[in-house]
């Protein structure tokens, strides 16, 4: 699947497609079909807190087969999993039954994962969204990481933390705190450019150097524009990211796979945002690759 051939300069990495950036009310066959048709490579596949989509944890292989049969037929992969849900069910929760929760949803995230080729899970760099962070919720969450990373090897699952918009998990060096004490092969870190643009401009550090401390242990990228002090739904061209030194950093990394993270947010152009995002980004990534 996918459009990659060895030793195309041209292809040296893989752009995917959010599938939150298409309307809600498409299918996963849709969204397959207009992210190939926009120019990307793979679909990144979202679970997040709303039902609908949490639901698919518990689909019947009937289907799963459903989205395998329409991924061969359109030649056109999922990839990587966004994993958000985790900030309604936090590994870190005050609350045992919600740890309870959440350590389910990771099991059948994996399982689904599994079942769809799925090579990556990108887990939301929190110990808890909505309730307050302490001593108890971090300890916590390192003890359920421990299990995580134990249900995702069993599976040949990656995990990798998303680099955040809140104080616990904002920078790689911050993920790589985790990555070091689990000292896994399956959990690694999947930073947001766009995150570590803002985190960076924050703390008056340098993206170059956070990015470096992940040496080796860089799985994937999301690249997000963001403007200082917002991080989500800002149109690609508008913001300031730091693209270029960002991706710099990452070719040095032998990082050769993307995400570009953006939303539907009502447009009736929006198919025309896909192409978009997908040339700009694009644009941006040949430079270094």
């Amino acid at each position: 699947m996918g459009r990659m051939h060895i030793m195309d300069k041209n292809n040296s990495y893989l752009l995917g497609c959010y599938e939150k950036a298409m309307p809600n009310n498409l299918t996963i066959r849709d969204k397959l079909k207009y992210a190939k048709e926009a120019g990307f490579d793979y679909l990144e596949i979202s679970i997040d807190e709303t039902n609908e989509k949490l639901e698919r944890l518990d689909y019947s292989d009937e289907m799963i087969n459903r989205i395998k049969l329409s991924m061969i037929e359109l030649n056109f992969p999922i990839l990587t999993m966004c994993l958000s849900v985790h900030r309604k069910f936090p590994l870190g929760s005050h609350d045992e039954k919600i740890q309870v929760s959440s350590l389910l949803i990771l099991e059948k995230a994996c399982l689904f994962a599994s079942k769809l080729g799925i090579r990556i899970i990108q887990l939301a760099g929190y110990d808890v969204y909505y309730e307050d962070h302490d001593s108890y919720t971090q300890k916590m969450f390192e003890i359920n990481l421990k299990k995580c990373v134990e249900v995702a090897s069993k599976f040949g699952i990656i995990l990798g933390f998303e680099t955040m918009e809140t104080p616990f998990m904002d920078t790689v060096k911050k993920s790589m705190y985790y990555v070091d004490l689990i000292n896994s092969p399956y959990l690694n870190v999947y930073p947001d450019i766009g995150n570590l643009t803002n985190s960076n401009r924050k703390y008056n550090t340098s993206i170059e150097y956070d990015l470096l401390s992940g040496k080796g242990k860089i799985v994937a990228a999301h690249l997000k524009e963001i403007i200082e002090g917002h991080y989500r739904e800002i149109p690609f061209g508008t913001g300031d990211t730091l693209y270029d030194t960002s991706l710099k950093v990452l070719r040095e990394l032998d990082v050769r796979l993307f995400t570009g993270e953006f939303w539907y947010v009502g447009s009736k152009e929006w198919f025309n945002d896909l192409k978009f995002a997908n040339q700009y980004l694009r644009e941006k990534i040949s430079r270094y690759y």
